[in-house]
C-alpha cells in the first residue's frame, strides 16, 4: 500500500521531534539530561567539593570529557581529582580555595583553607523540543561555615547537528565584599578526553590541537587573552572538538585562558599575574562590592571535525552579534 506523501511527512517530523526532545530527570543526588532518548550529560550536585556536568556526549555519541574521579576508565591518568568534566569554580576566593578537593591540597597546589560550593535549591528544571535548561542557586560555604557569595547557575542545551551549551554564572556577594584573587587556578572549566590532549599520558605528543581567535595554537594559547578557543582532537577514531566562547559583555572581555596540553581547558577572568609575570601581584584581583552581582556568560559547541571545518570564528561572529 503506498503511503500518501503528506503521511510519510507528517511521520518524518514526529520522528525528528523525537529525536531532537530534551527530558531532565530529576534524581535525589543528579539530574540526568537525555536528548532523544540518549544521555547526554547529568547535573551532579552531592558527593563532591563542587557541582558539575558529566560526561559531555557530543557528535556521534563521542564522550567529549575525562570519565575519572566518577569512573575509573582504562588509560585515563589520575592527576587533579577535582576536574570533573565540566564545572565553574575559583582558587581564591576571600582567601579559600574553592577550586581544590581535600585530596590535592598538597605539593603543587596552593595551601589555603578549602571551600565547597553546595547546590541550594532549583529554579528551573525544564526539557523540551530541542532544549532544556536547568537553573539552580548556589552558596559557596568557607571551612567555618561563612557563606560570603551566592550564585545562580544556568545550564542550557540545544539539540541540532552540534550540541551547544549556553552556561551563565551570576555570582552575589553577601553582607561583605567578596574578592576573586588573582590566580590560575579558575574557573569556567572543563577537562577534555584524554584521547583529544595535545599532550598524551605519560606526557607522550597526543593527536589534539588548541587555537584560539587569535591564531594561537598549541602551547602559546595558555595565558593569552581571546574571545575563544578550540579544543579538538580524536574521540574512537573520530576528529571532533569543544569550543568555548566568552560572551562579549563579560567583566574582562576578552578573558585570560588556563588551556594546557593535559586536557585542562578554562577561561579565567581573575587571573593577571600567574599568565604575565611583568604584572604586579594581585592585578587580577576582582572586588564584588556587598550585596553586587556580576554575571559571567559563555557558549560551549560539541562540533565534529576541527575549528575550521567546524567554522568557529563564524559561529563566533554570530553569536557575538546577536550579544549586543
Amino acid at each position: 500500500m503506498r503511503i500518501p506523501f503528506s503521511l510519510c511527512s507528517a511521520l518524518l517530523a514526529l520522528t525528528l521531534t523525537a529525536r531532537a526532545d530534551v527530558v531532565m530527570k530529576k534524581q535525589e543526588d543528579r539530574v540526568r539530561v537525555e536528548i532523544g532518548g540518549e544521555l547526554f550529560t547529568e547535573y551532579r550536585f552531592t558527593g563532591a567539593s563542587h557541582v558539575y556536568f558529566w560526561p559531555l556526549i557530543g557528535p556521534g555519541g563521542a564522550r567529549m570529557t575525562r570519565g575519572w574521579p566518577m569512573q575509573d576508565t582504562p588509560g585515563e591518568e589520575h592527576d587533579h581529582p577535582h576536574h570533573r568534566s565540566l564545572w565553574f569554580a575559583h582558587g581564591l576566593v576571600n582567601g579559600v580555595d574553592f577550586w581544590s578537593e581535600q585530596a590535592t591540597a598538597g605539593a603543587g597546589v596552593q595551601k589555603l583553607p578549602l571551600g565547597k560550593i553546595e547546590h541550594v535549591k532549583f529554579l528551573e528544571v525544564k526539557g523540551g523540543e530541542k532544549e532544556g535548561v536547568i537553573r539552580d542557586e548556589l552558596r559557596w560555604v568557607a571551612p567555618d561555615g561563612r557563606v560570603s557569595l551566592t550564585s545562580v547557575q544556568t545550564f542550557r542545551v540545544e539539540d541540532g547537528a552540534e550540541r551547544i551549551i549556553d552556561f551563565t554564572m551570576t555570582l552575589t556577594a553577601g553582607e561583605k565584599d567578596v574578592v576573586f584573587g588573582d590566580t590560575k587556578e579558575g574557573t569556567m572549566a572543563l577537562r577534555i578526553a584524554e584521547s583529544m590532549r595535545l599532550l598524551g599520558p605519560g606526557k607522550k605528543p597526543g593527536a589534539g590541537k588548541i587555537v584560539n581567535a587569535a591564531g594561537d595554537a598549541d602551547g602559546k594559547v595558555w595565558g593569552r587573552r581571546a574571545a575563544w578557543v578550540d579544543y579538538a582532537g580524536p574521540v574512537d577514531g573520530k576528529l571532533v572538538g569543544i569550543a568555548v566562547f566568552e560572551h562579549p559583555k563579560n567583566p574582562r572581555h576578552p578573558t585570560r585562558w588556563h588551556a594546557r596540553d593535559y586536557g585542562l581547558f578554562a577561561a579565567n577572568p581573575f587571573c593577571e599575574r600567574d599568565m604575565d609575570r611583568t604584572q604586579p601581584a594581585g592585578a587580577g584581583d576582582f572586588k564584588l562590592e556587598a550585596g553586587k552581582s556580576a554575571t559571567f556568560s559563555y557558549r560551549i559547541i560539541l562540533h565534529a571535525g576541527d575549528a575550521t571545518q567546524a567554522k568557529i570564528a563564524e559561529r563566533f561572529a554570530e553569536y557575538a552579534t546577536a550579544a549586543k
